[in-house]
């Protein structure tokens, strides 16, 4: 192993990047994802750090009742993020589909049928410290490889 990928993995097992995705919901837990990078709870102090793309992620947070467009997109999106790598799902719909699983609806919960779910997050909606605590948590899990390698 190369000296720049041992600095690289030694910086890495000090920050949790994330990357969210909302597979329909009703945006009450996207606002509780927002609220923890506002001031008051200030997600980066902990290191852990937001992503768009989920190539750059450790943790994929996923929120909402799987829709049918998402039931292929969403393996998709979990096959792109490099390994180790975690799911959290947040909330109520992404547990069981919630007010959103009705007979003939077009949802197909839970998430945990389509990805791996390491830890699920119940409330409609969770609060903002239950979503870092939650992150946190699963920390040793999306760095057990790190330590290996170092």
């Amino acid at each position: 192993m190369s000296l720049l990928q041992k600095l690289k993995n030694s910086v890495r097992k000090r920050s949790i990047h994330v990357s969210f995705v909302d597979t329909a919901s009703c945006n009450g837990c996207d606002i509780e994802i927002l609220a923890c990078l506002a001031p008051r709870y200030d997600l980066e102090q902990y290191g852990i750090y937001v992503h768009n793309n989920p190539r750059d992620a450790d943790v994929l947070l996923v929120v909402g009742a799987v829709t049918e467009q998402w039931i292929d997109k969403l393996p998709m999106l979990w096959d792109k993020i490099p390994e180790p790598k975690v799911a959290i799902a947040i909330g109520n719909c992404a547990i069981s589909g919630c007010v959103f699983h009705r007979p003939g609806s077009y949802t197909d919960p839970p998430v945990s049928k389509h990805i791996p779910v390491a830890l699920s997050i119940p409330g409609c909606p969770p609060r903002p410290d239950e979503i870092i605590q939650a992150i946190l948590a699963v920390a040793p899990i999306a760095f057990k490889d790190y330590e290996k390698k170092l």
